[in-house]
């Protein structure tokens, strides 16, 4: 970044934040895998994936404020993942948090031993994965959808999505397993 021009900062933050929008864009779920320390675009990536892992030794950071470069755009993700006082006192001070504060926060799910990481990862990959990649994908675009909708609103947007959902073969095929007391058989599967 260093001497470039407008047109080139432009490109750059736009190319960054349109692959933030795809990972709210995707059918399938993001879970980011935090180790080490997490600044700026880094932490804005963990704040936009739908889940978050991070090991005790996980730091958090927007200290663009400290270099003259306000990070605006990490602010999109942040502010909505820890609320607007936590994002602006991160975003104004530049202070790392702590993986156990970032949990507090809401900026990550967990907080597990390093040498646990990569399993606790996996093992919530694979619990998702039992589920439908159908309803999971109706379920997540459904998500942000609703989110910034006024509640009535978001009311309307959702109960036309269960609705719908409702009457899919998956939905059917999953209702009629819990009721006959055996595993689905999703679409798309192998049994």
């Amino acid at each position: 970044m260093t001497g470039c021009s407008l047109p080139a900062a432009r490109e750059l933050f736009d190319t960054c934040s349109e692959l933030m929008m795809a990972i709210h864009r995707l059918p399938q779920p993001v879970i980011a895998q935090v180790h080490g320390i997490a600044t700026a675009a880094g932490c804005q990536l963990v704040a936009a994936s739908d889940l978050a892992i991070a090991s005790e030794d996980a730091r958090f950071a927007t200290p663009g404020v400290r270099i003259g470069l306000f990070c605006s755009t990490p602010m999109v993700e942040v502010s909505r993942a820890v609320g607007r006082k936590r994002a602006l006192e991160m975003l104004l001070t530049g202070d790392p948090i702590d993986a156990p504060t970032a949990a507090e926060w809401g900026l990550v799910n967990r907080v597990v031993p390093l040498e646990r990481l990569a399993a606790e990862t996996h093992e919530l990959a694979e619990r998702i994965s039992r589920a439908s990649s159908e309803t999971i994908a109706v379920g997540k675009i459904a998500f942000y959808e609703q989110l910034d909708r006024p509640l009535p609103e978001a009311y309307v947007h959702a109960s036309d999505v269960m609705a719908t959902n409702a009457v899919t073969p998956d939905a059917r095929e999953g209702i009629d397993a819990f009721l006959t007391k055996r595993e689905p058989q999703w679409r798309g599967r192998e049994a």
